[in-house]
């Protein structure tokens, strides 16, 4: 991500489903087109497939936890990373269904590095008919270069009623 070199993360292109329900990239334009907040951060989804999902956090000074140094409030990590998450729940099943965050537990390995995106990658390793466990981790540079490591639990809440807004 230095020197305007474009992550390899940003080149993945998506993964279409072969089946006839909704793909993941579908599902995730419409769930981000509901989320407000990550509108407003400015997240975007870099790649998404079945049950897994990255989203890329733009550096903005608005989102600064410490003044002195530049480093992104540790709460922005932690929304990218709730959000994500979810998006990886919303995609597992085969009709998205609408989650509730249960649990989810970061550990802050660094400081994020000034001026430089965030990206966060969540995946479900086990799924039942009511909830998703993932993993997820907070990242700059690459996956290896960790800002963060979490897991959590999210619920399934109900396919969204038809018409609404949330």
């Amino acid at each position: 991500m230095t020197g305007g070199h474009t992550s390899p993360i940003e080149e993945t292109a998506r993964v279409p489903d072969t089946d006839a329900s909704p793909s993941p990239a579908d599902m995730i334009a419409e769930v981000i087109g509901l989320i407000p907040h990550a509108q407003s951060l400015g997240m975007e989804t870099i790649h998404a497939t079945r049950g897994m999902a990255i989203m890329k956090l733009p550096y903005d000074e608005r989102l600064v936890g410490n003044p002195e140094n530049g480093v992104v409030h540790g709460g922005a990590v932690t929304t990218l990373i709730d959000t994500v998450a979810g998006i990886a729940a919303i995609t597992t099943p085969k009709v998205p269904l609408r989650v509730a965050t249960l649990d989810l537990r970061i550990d802050y390995l660094r400081p994020a590095t000034p001026r430089l995106p965030l990206f966060a990658m969540a995946e479900v390793y086990k799924s039942t008919r009511q909830i998703a466990f993932l993993r997820a981790t907070a990242y700059q540079d690459g996956p290896q270069d960790l800002v963060a490591s979490a897991t959590g639990t999210f619920m399934f809440v109900g396919p969204r009623p038809p018409g609404s807004k949330h």
